[in-house]
C-alpha cells in the first residue's frame, strides 16, 4: 500500500455581507479623511491611513480560502487569507481519527448527541445537495470541512473501517 499519497482540495469560505460593507465603509473614510488631509487638515490625514489600514486588515478577512491537505497518513487544514497569508490551523492524524462521514449520514447518529463544539472549515454554506463532511477526532473534536472525491479516496484507501461515502 503506498503511505505517500498526497491530495490538496480548496474551497473558499463565503464573507459575510457586514465585512463587506465594513470593508467598503473603511474605504470611503479612507478616502475622504486622506482628501481633506491634501487640503491642510494634518488630523484627518492621520484618520485617513488609520482607516487605510483598517480597510486593508477587513479586506483580508473577506477573502478566506481554507486548503485540505493529505499528505502520509495526516489531514492538515490552512487557512489562506486574502490569498496572500497562510496560517496552518490543525494538523489531524488519521489513525486517530474516530468517523469521517458526509454531515447527514446515518453513522454519524450516535456521535450527534456528544456535547462537542464543532469546526467549520467549510464553505461557510450548506449546498444542496450538501456535499460537506464531518470528522470526529479523538472524541472531542468535531471538524467540518467540503473534501472532493479524490481527498476522500485518499483517506478511504488508508482506514476504510472508519471513512463512509453514503
Amino acid at each position: 500500500m503506498n503511505s505517500d499519497t498526497y491530495v490538496e482540495c480548496l474551497v473558499a469560505r463565503k464573507s459575510s455581507p457586514i465585512m463587506k460593507f465594513l470593508k467598503i465603509l473603511l474605504i470611503m473614510l479612507a478616502v475622504a479623511f486622506v482628501f481633506l488631509g491634501l487640503l491642510g487638515y494634518f488630523a484627518a490625514m492621520i484618520l485617513g491611513i488609520g482607516f487605510g489600514v483598517g480597510a486593508y486588515f477587513v479586506s483580508q478577512q473577506c477573502s478566506i480560502e481554507y486548503e485540505y491537505l493529505y499528505l502520509d497518513k495526516e489531514i492538515s487544514i490552512d487557512k489562506i487569507m486574502g490569498q496572500s497569508r497562510r496560517k496552518r490551523i490543525a494538523t489531524y492524524e488519521v489513525d486517530r481519527m474516530e468517523i469521517l462521514a458526509p454531515m447527514n449520514s446515518y453513522h454519524l447518529d450516535d456521535y450527534r448527541r456528544r456535547e462537542v463544539k464543532p469546526k467549520d472549515y467549510s464553505t461557510g454554506n450548506v449546498p444542496e445537495p450538501d456535499t460537506r463532511y464531518a470528522m470526529y477526532y479523538e472524541g472531542n473534536e468535531m471538524i467540518i470541512f467540503e473534501p472532493n472525491e479524490t481527498f476522500i479516496n485518499a483517506v478511504y484507501n488508508v482506514a476504510p473501517r472508519k471513512v463512509f461515502r453514503d
